[in-house]
């Protein structure tokens, strides 16, 4: 079992947590930016964290892997590769809305694993649960690396991390970096906002 100061080393040496001024995805601003993608760059960091989360499903009998584009594409085949279960992605349609595309599918009962690289509102992972249980299918659970949602989400879905990492966001009005007006606001996720 993965220890959490293996997991913060991971998080450091691969050069995931940020400092500055960020605009996430859910539109709040943060002083911390967690960019789960570079986890991603070399698999000694995410065949380490993905076996770390996929051991917590072990006993669901999970048969698909799904990840919301693009932060997740990546995560879904590494854990399925764990649960020894296919994987897909889902992406935005032309609308902007999360759909299976590329002709994945989800056949009615089908157990389902959700996960995504960092959970901070749960959005995303939101629209895909939507998805995938309008298509009749038994979403088990939804597995994230980081959890820095302080504890604010509900799947309605048992919810697993392989860390809670609790960062500081604030609403546009309210934060205190565009009040002091000292560093740019930076948007790095892949989501137009």
């Amino acid at each position: 079992m993965i220890t959490e100061e293996r997991i913060l080393d991971i998080l450091k040496e691969a050069g995931v947590l940020l400092e500055g001024h960020f605009k996430l995805t859910s539109g709040r601003h943060s002083n911390k930016y967690l960019q789960c993608a570079k986890i991603f760059q070399n698999t000694k960091y995410s065949t380490e964290l993905c076996s770390a989360l996929a051991e917590q499903f072990k006993d669901a009998g999970v048969s698909v892997v799904i990840g919301p584009a693009i932060g997740a594409i990546q995560m879904s085949y590494e854990v399925s590769r764990n649960l020894e279960c296919e994987n897909f992605f889902a992406e935005r349609d032309e609308e902007g809305k999360m759909a299976l595309r590329r002709g994945f599918t989800v056949n009615p009962g089908q157990k389902v694993l959700l996960v995504e690289d960092v959970v901070t509102t749960g959005g995303s992972v939101k629209e895909v649960l939507e998805l995938v249980k309008n298509a009749g299918a038994d979403v088990v659970g939804v597995g994230s690396i980081v959890d820095r949602s302080n504890g604010n989400v509900d799947f309605g879905v048992p919810f697993k991390s392989v860390i809670k990492v609790n960062v500081e966001s604030w609403e546009p009005d309210n934060c205190p970096l565009c009040k002091e007006g000292k560093l740019e606001v930076v948007k790095p996720g892949s989501r137009k906002i």
